[in-house]
């Protein structure tokens, strides 16, 4: 089974979590055997707030500026960064300037258990 989709066709959900937050399910679990593909997008001056899950991510970030903080490191990640935030390991995003931040997540297909930290 093979899927095509155009971005532009898929709905952003805005997200509880955070300001100016939100998601294109890109790929499903119910549609990919092994991850799931998300869209994030993060407007100017929005931010997803300090959170833990229990599944690894994989990112690649699209467009915009982001204050990122993985663990105990903060540094900015802009359109071209590739991202491994490891199962656990406590991660935030503050936009930076006036883009929108946007980033590919992939994600592996499991229960994730999302703890909000502050």
């Amino acid at each position: 089974m093979y899927l095509h989709k155009q971005i532009d066709s898929i709905e952003a959900v805005s997200q509880k979590a955070g300001k100016g937050v939100a998601m294109k399910m890109l790929l499903s679990p119910d549609e990919s055997p092994n991850f799931a593909m998300r869209n994030f997008i993060i407007e100017s001056g929005g931010y997803m707030p300090l959170h833990t899950n229990i599944i690894e991510h994989e990112q690649y970030v699209l467009s915009g500026r982001a204050l990122v903080q993985i663990g105990d490191e903060t540094f900015e990640a802009k359109a071209g960064d590739i991202l491994l935030i490891p199962a656990g390991l406590s991660h935030s995003y503050k936009t930076l300037g006036e883009d929108a931040y946007s980033f590919l997540c992939l994600v592996p297909k499991s229960e994730d258990c999302i703890t909000i930290i502050n």
